[in-house]
Formats: structure tokens, sequence, C-alpha cells
């Protein structure tokens, strides 16, 4: 009877633990262990968190740099444009006629500065004095991503460019300097995020793989116990209608006596 009765208080658990690949379901199962793997539970998800935080401020910089992409072309149009303004062959009238299309120009790259946003924020436009905070771990630290950046036309000092008039081609030299030390910086931000996430990667992978070492069920041990225990029940079982049956026999042959 002491076999049966040990089987019915412990089979329902081990039926618990390999249905939910759990060996933790309660403190009695291992309160230390248990503690052990809540901490890791935690850091994991702290960790995981971080990664999403990280890959927004991804697509942030990526953001960025597509729209500096189209500055870029734009300021490369017209440079074009200024030089064959400086042609002598063009007159006063061919020239007015560029710098219509250099005023056009001009103004799509303050629309692409002033109107480049993520999430509500602008990217563009200097308002980001001091970058923004991206949490990126369990910890609660963080790394700044410095989007400072101003791409509008009177930052990048073109706002008067005008070949009509006297003007300085390498005015437009310059603008492509700053657009493009711009996003040098945003690459090597991007770069910074991306070994951040893969560095999370790591950590969370060997954290689930030490908690899943202590806390997850053994099926293969938990399998054999459970057959271990039936096996035993079945015996006791057994016996039990054994003994029942020679009690019986007894009983009917003292009745016939």
């Amino acid at each position: 009877m002491s076999a049966i009765s040990g089987i019915s208080t412990t089979s329902p658990y081990l039926y618990g633990h390999i249905a939910s690949g759990n060996r933790l379901m309660s403190a009695a199962d291992g309160a230390a262990e248990l503690a052990i793997t809540e901490k890791e539970n935690a850091q994991i998800t702290g960790i995981n968190t971080g990664t999403k935080n990280l890959t927004d401020g991804v697509s942030l910089l990526k953001t960025s740099d597509s729209a500096l992409g189209s500055i870029t072309n734009s300021l490369q149009r017209m440079r074009e444009l200024a030089l064959r303004a400086t042609s002598g062959i063009l007159n006063d009238a061919n020239r007015a006629d560029i710098q219509r299309e250099v005023d056009q120009l001009k103004d799509q790259i303050n629309l692409v500065a002033q109107q480049t946003n993520f999430n509500g924020r602008s990217l563009l436009d200097g308002s980001q004095k001091n970058g923004i905070e991206l949490v990126g771990d369990a910890g609660g630290s963080y790394i700044n991503v410095n989007n400072s950046i101003n791409s509008t036309v009177d930052a990048l000092g073109l706002a008067d460019f005008d070949v009509t008039k006297d003007f300085d081609i390498q005015a437009i030299d310059k603008a492509l300097d700053k657009v493009t030390g711009d996003r040098s910086t945003l690459g090597a931000q991007y770069n910074k995020l991306e070994y951040a996430i893969d560095y999370n990667g790591y950590a969370s992978e060997n954290l689930t793989a030490s908690k899943s070492r202590m806390g997850d069920t053994d099926v293969a041990k938990a399998l054999m116990q459970l057959q271990h225990q039936q096996t035993l029940q079945s015996i006791s079982m057994m016996l039990q209608k054994r003994n029942m049956a020679q009690k019986g026999q007894q009983t009917l042959g003292l009745l016939q006596f």
C-alpha cells in the first residue's frame, strides 16, 4: 500500500513536468533553482527588450541616412547646374532658367530636412540637440544616438546661392562635405548599435541555455521515472489482488469447514 500511496502523490507532478516541460513548477521542486531561473528570466526579458529598443534605433538611423542620400543627390545636381552656369556660351536668360531649377532643388532639400521624422521626432532640422537615449540591456544602461543633424539650406550655407549673380561653387562642395560627414557619423552609430544587438543576442542565448539546463524537464529521465512508478503500481495492485484472493479462499475454506 505504501508504494501505491507514493505513486498517487508523485505521478501527477511527473505528468505536469512532462506536459509543460518545466521542472520547476513550484518552489517545492527546487527553491534555490527557482530563484536563480527567475533572475535569469528577468535578465533575458530585459536583454530582449533592449534589443527591440536598439533595433528601433537602427531604423531611425536608416531613415536619417536615406533622407541625407536624397539631399546629397540634390546637391550633386545643384553642383552640376552651377558648373553649367559658368559656361561663357550661356546668356542671362539661360542662367535664369538654371536658377529656377536650383531654387526648386533648394526647396526640395528644405522639404526633406524639415519633414524627415521617426515616431514624431524630427531628424534633420537640428531640433534634436542632445541626441536620443536608447536603453540597450537588462541593467538599464543606454546608448546615445547623436542625431543633432541640421541639413536645412540655411545650415548648409546655400540659402542665397544664385547662379545669376556672383557665386562660389565651393559653397556646394562645403555643403556636400557636411552631409557626407553627417552620413559617416550615422554609419558609425549604426555599426555601434549592430554590435550591441549582436552582443545581446549572444547573452540572451547563453542565459536561455543556462535557464533551460536548470529549469527544463529532462523528459527522458521523467518518462523513465513515470514508467518505473507505473510498474510498481501494477505490481502492487497485482499483489493486492492476490492477497485478496488468498484471503477469500481462506474465508471460503473456513465456511466450508
